[in-house]
């Protein structure tokens, strides 16, 4: 790709980069998505296991499986479409995010480059600890959130706002966890000092509670606090270690002097 002697690259190559990224991520998120289109079943019993054991009940016959429940016509299709979208979205997580550092990448000199290979191998795992931390809360949250339910009232809850719920918080887990790859990534490229992410805590503490409280699908403390809590020690891990960092390649200048 063409870029001109000060590094920039042209408005419209900028855009063809762009295009490319999001064709990738596309197509990405399309393969897995057809993935979790036959693998639908399998997903929806595992997501429900929070509140039924919908293979029981399959097998069993019944006709019900706890408060949840299926509408209209286009319900049914709506869902698998919907469920199989999703999985493809958060599966597919690490292919797009990847896709977005690539993005910025050709701005980078070849030593930046280098260093951001970080990035590649640390968003995948960090991931999938947020999503699987997600999964793991979600029992109790939901018999929190049911437990508001007053007595003497049924609570029916229709398939698809309840499996929106659930993928939304393991999606939103799994982002939310790569916070740190973002900035040690950024550190060893020399963008982000360490001073510079933990000077302002006091700020970064206020906009994680604020974040967690702004896009967590519960209001319940429970839920906030799994995510809010990991997200701020893994803040201050990432500040600690890009000082480290920075205190080793300062040192490693002076030498060179």
């Amino acid at each position: 790709m063409s870029t001109s002697p000060g590094g920039r690259m042209p408005l419209l190559d900028h855009l063809r980069e762009l295009r490319k990224r999001i064709m990738r991520s596309a197509i990405a998120i399309l393969v897995f998505s057809t993935v979790g289109w036959f693998f639908y079943n399998d997903i929806i019993i595992q997501l429900s296991s929070p509140v039924c054991d919908l293979r029981a009940a399959q097998e069993s016959g019944n006709e019900y499986c706890g408060a949840l429940y299926i509408s209209g016509v286009l319900g049914p299709l709506n869902l698998q479409i919907k469920v199989a979208l999703l999985t493809g979205v958060i599966v597919a997580a690490p292919a797009w995010l990847y896709q977005l550092w690539a993005f910025i990448a050709p701005g980078l000199h070849k030593k930046e480059k280098r260093n951001s290979i970080f990035f590649i191998v640390a968003a995948t795992p960090f991931f999938s600890a947020g999503a699987f931390l997600g999964y793991s809360i979600l029992p109790a949250a939901v018999k929190i959130l049911f437990g508001f339910t007053p007595e003497a009232l049924n609570n029916l809850v229709k398939f698809d706002d309840y499996l929106d719920f659930v993928l939304r918080i393991i999606l939103l887990f799994g982002l939310a966890f790569e916070l740190p790859v973002f900035l040690i990534s950024l550190n060893l490229i020399g963008f982000l000092r360490g001073q510079t992410i933990l000077k302002p805590w006091r700020i970064w503490v206020f906009s994680i509670v604020l974040f967690v409280a702004a896009f967590t699908p519960t209001a319940d403390p429970l839920t906030m606090g799994f995510l809010a809590v990991p997200l701020i020690a893994l803040y201050f891990a990432s500040g600690v270690f890009a000082l480290l960092n920075d205190k080793r390649r300062d040192k490693k200048n002076l030498d060179r002097v």
